[in-house]
């Protein structure tokens, strides 16, 4: 169907080409004449809001115009998304389609189709990014997240991590948040070490690994790789393991504190914990249920106010320049599942 805008193009060219009235042209063509004259009138503020936009998607490079008006609206702008959604075409903002992912159930049991997070504590999840600094230095991040809440528990970085280093995270965040029923995993030799699973055993909590090959069977993590990836790791460049450290704890600090997520009804993963500390607060959760457990977990995002950007980085020195990267141990591995 033409718009009102291509229709008046239309017109100027039949009354310029033919020679008629505009009177009869737009009676030829089903164009009103009102809105042939027409003439639109810019809001006051369109200006400051189309510097705001192009600031936000600059700034959310993957955040698309539905997401821009999220961050609108967390800074007190009273703006629909069809307004947004005009000055997004209007400025030629656009993010690249990515392919439609099939879904399929499948039949595994320790896959996040069968087995969801209902409550907080419920599920973590963990797997490993790799990336080089300008060096070619090699680069490995350890995330945890909680799957109820999306909350980024932990983002290790180091040349190298071995089951040791595994245990000493999930050590460290059992201390700060508790003790998760379940924790999934795939089938790396980092996870599947029997250090590993023996100490999460006498913790007290189950390990979930995945079928060989089935990454989506542990999609959370998966979700949160992607992004991480595509707003961090293809953005920034590193110099040295220092400063892979210092931007991973931004990062960490704007994902969970200033990034609002469609899936938790627009409130970032630290406001949505906040909320789940009353049942209330849960009704927005995808799978949210009336039993919610109470955990000892660090003080309130207002209280810790987020690290500022840092513009225009200097280099950090590498206190381990000049050492040789040492290769990592092989891992004992033994696949078997814990029941």
């Amino acid at each position: 169907m033409v718009g009102p805008a291509r229709r008046r193009e239309a017109v100027d060219n039949v009354c310029q080409r033919l020679e008629v009235s505009e009177r009869r042209a737009c009676r030829t063509l089903g164009q009103a004449r009102s809105s042939q004259r027409y003439q639109a009138s810019p809001r006051e503020d369109d200006a400051r809001l189309t510097a705001a936009i192009r600031r936000i998607a600059a700034r959310e490079p993957r955040a698309g115009y539905r997401g821009v008006r999220r961050h609108l609206v967390r800074e007190g702008w009273h703006v629909n998304l069809k307004r947004v959604h005009r000055i997004w075409k209007k400025e030629g903002l656009r993010v690249p389609p990515q392919p439609h992912r099939k879904r399929r159930m499948g039949n595994a049991e320790n896959g996040t189709q069968r087995l969801q997070a209902e409550r907080i504590n419920h599920v973590w999840s963990y797997d490993f990014v790799f990336d080089r600094t300008e060096s070619g230095g090699r680069l490995k991040w350890l995330p945890v997240i909680g799957e109820f809440t999306r909350e980024c528990l932990s983002l290790d970085v180091a040349r190298s991590m071995t089951s040791s280093d595994v245990i000493e995270t999930l050590d460290r965040l059992v201390e700060e948040y508790g003790i998760p029923d379940f924790i999934r995993s795939d089938n790396g030799p980092e996870f599947v070490a029997r250090a590993v699973k023996d100490w999460i055993a006498a913790r007290g909590f189950r390990t979930l690994f995945i079928e060989p090959g089935s990454p989506w069977q542990n999609c959370f993590i998966e979700s949160f790789n992607a992004r991480f990836r595509d707003e961090f790791l293809n953005v920034e460049s590193f110099t040295s393991l220092l400063e892979a450290k210092v931007l991973s704890a931004e990062h960490r600090d704007r994902y969970n504190h200033r990034r609002p997520h469609s899936s938790l009804g627009d409130l970032t993963p630290a406001e949505f914990a906040a909320a789940c500390l009353n049942p209330p607060g849960c009704s927005q959760a995808p799978f949210a249920s009336d039993e919610l457990r109470t955990h000892s977990r660090r003080p309130e995002p207002g209280n810790n106010p987020p690290t500022p950007g840092l513009a225009k980085r200097a280099p950090i020195p590498d206190p381990e320049a000049g050492k040789p990267h040492q290769s990592e141990p092989e891992e004992s591995t033994h696949n078997e599942k814990l029941s």
